[in-house]
């Protein structure tokens, strides 16, 4: 059994940065591919960045420039980091195991954190 643990969350006026943190636990988290979605009120839950087992990372369009992901193994540990906020950028953020990569897209897994509140206000 797989158990995510996001922290990092808060409230931050517009331009501020935010570093989430994902750990986790269970022995398959370096060779599994990761990434952090997002679900705001009312939208579904989108893909914000994703990495592979190896450092390969991918961005939603929203999150290019301004959103870094990286992960360290050792420490079973995924991070986002979020410069320059926008108040849509409003959100609880999850982190998920991935399955596979298919054609280049990152399939998510069953194994959800319990998602961590972001709001982005002045």
């Amino acid at each position: 059994q797989v158990q995510l643990v996001e922290s990092g969350g808060g409230l931050v006026q517009p331009g501020g940065s935010l570093r989430l943190s994902c750990a986790a636990s269970g022995s398959i988290f370096s060779i599994k591919p990761m990434a952090w979605y997002r679900q705001a009120p009312g939208n579904q839950r989108e893909l914000v960045a994703d990495i592979s087992s190896g450092g390969s990372t991918h961005y939603a369009d929203s999150g290019k420039g301004r959103f870094t992901i990286s992960r360290d193994n050792a420490k079973n540990t995924v991070y986002l980091q979020m410069n320059s906020l926008k108040p849509e950028d409003t959100a609880v953020y999850y982190c998920n195991v991935g399955k596979v990569y298919f054609n280049g897209r990152y399939i998510p897994g069953d194994y959800w954190g319990q998602g961590t509140q972001v709001t982005v206000s002045s």
